[in-house]
């Protein structure tokens, strides 16, 4: 992480309501993080915000980061994509994950290149 922002004041009150949304258990909470975190111009919020979505580990923050163009795996940032990556390769669960890889693969309507991505990321976790 860029050391003003990681040393930014603000950015570990962020950093704080991110970790607070991730444990909190209402699914309202995922819709906070989508529209805000993974919405941020600022690449080490985006990856904080689908580290936190890939964590909650329910099909509804998992698609997120998953289904989404733009965010997640699909990132534009390879620092937020291969970090999200990372954090589902290291799910203990990974059963929600490959469910909601398998939809994204096997439905109609998805972006190519989001297929694609969860196409490459579901190998990758056949193999973990």
């Amino acid at each position: 992480m860029d050391n003003n922002i990681k040393n930014n004041k603000n950015f570990k009150k962020v950093s704080d309501i991110i970790e607070s949304l991730t444990i909190n258990s209402n699914p309202d909470s995922v819709a906070v993080l989508e529209e805000i975190g993974t919405n941020s111009s600022i690449d080490e919020v985006r990856e904080l915000t689908s580290k936190a979505l890939v964590k909650r580990n329910e099909p509804d923050s998992l698609s997120v980061v998953i289904e989404r163009k733009g965010k997640g795996i699909n990132d534009m940032s390879t620092v937020v994509a291969m970090s999200t990556i990372n954090e589902l390769l290291s799910l203990e669960d990974k059963q929600e994950a490959m469910k909601v890889l398998e939809h994204t693969i096997s439905t109609e309507g998805f972006d190519p290149e989001v297929q694609e991505n969860a196409r490459s990321v579901k190998a990758l976790m056949a193999l973990s």
